[in-house]
This record gives C-alpha cells, structure tokens and sequence, in this order.
C-alpha cells in the first residue's frame, strides 16, 4: 500500500500508487481459506449441474443473474447505514454523523483497496464477486454445450474460466 516513486523525462517526479486490478481487488484482499471455501463451493454446485438438461443448467443461470455480488451488498449495507446515520445526526444526536462517515470511509476503502472492515464478514458468508458469479456462469453454458471443451471434469472448466 506504498507510494513509488517515478522518474519520467524532465526529471519531475510523479508519485503513482499502485492500486489492485478492479476485477480481481476482492480476491485479492480475501484471505485464501475464504476464496478456497467459495471456490470448492462453486465446484461443488458445478459437479451437482454436471448431468442436469439444458433446461435445469438455463435456470441455474437465470438465478446467477439474480444473486447479489461483493460490491451490491457493499453499496445496499453502506447506503443503509448513511441514511440511518444522516436521519438520526439530525433528530437526535450529533455523533451520528460520525456512522455516516465511517460508511463513506469503508467505500472508498473498499473502492481504492478492495478491502473494507465488513469485507472478511461478507466473503465468510459466502458473498462472491462478480467475476466469481460470471466464470460459475461460464462453465454452466460449456456444461449446457454453448461452448466446444476440452474436458468434462468441471474444476478443469472453472479453471478454464477463470484464466485472463
């Protein structure tokens, strides 16, 4: 979480901060007990949809496009916990504010690092990323046939889904 110096032509100095890549900061800031659980979890519902119709793998689908990712439940938990704040700095007390922007510290936290207090709490209860949903997506459409495989064991297809 360091700043780097850089030297460009002319001899100024600019300080770049290294930020984690936006699609894998989450991953990234978890711990990795935490990404294998949801990962064997992933292959585990894969291998259950391994046999199933097209029918069955298309509703499995329909419903990943329904599941609340990382940053959705980041965002609906923040914005909550500003407007409690926001409401009750006005009606009650003026240490109220001080929630508002503790919820506006974490997002930022959170949208800068990819990682914020709640964040081990979310992730244990299994919360995924949205990369996570799409390549659980991904090989559900191979297992379904959209795509040509070259294996029918589904951590292989996972893995497949998740290179860059």
């Amino acid at each position: 979480m360091g700043y780097e110096a850089k030297r460009t032509k002319g001899s100024e100095i600019d300080l770049i901060r290294k930020l984690p890549p936006t699609a894998r900061r989450v991953a990234e800031r978890t711990c990795d007990e935490t990404n294998a659980d949801i990962r064997e979890k992933t292959v585990n519902t894969l291998n259950i949809y391994k046999d199933s119709t097209a029918d069955v793998i298309s509703e499995r689908i329909e419903s990943l496009n329904e599941e609340w990712d990382v940053e959705r439940v980041l965002e609906a938990h923040a914005a909550s916990i500003i407007l409690i704040g926001s409401v009750l700095g006005m009606k009650k007390r003026r240490r109220w504010p001080y929630l508002t922007g503790a919820a506006g510290l974490f997002l930022l936290m959170h949208a800068l690092e990819g990682w914020c207090p709640p964040l081990p709490v979310i992730r244990q209860m299994g919360i995924r990323t949205a990369e996570e949903i799409f390549n659980e997506k991904t090989v559900l459409k191979m297992l379904r046939g959209d795509f040509v495989q070259e294996t029918d064991k589904t951590e292989e297809m996972l893995a497949m889904a998740e290179k860059e």
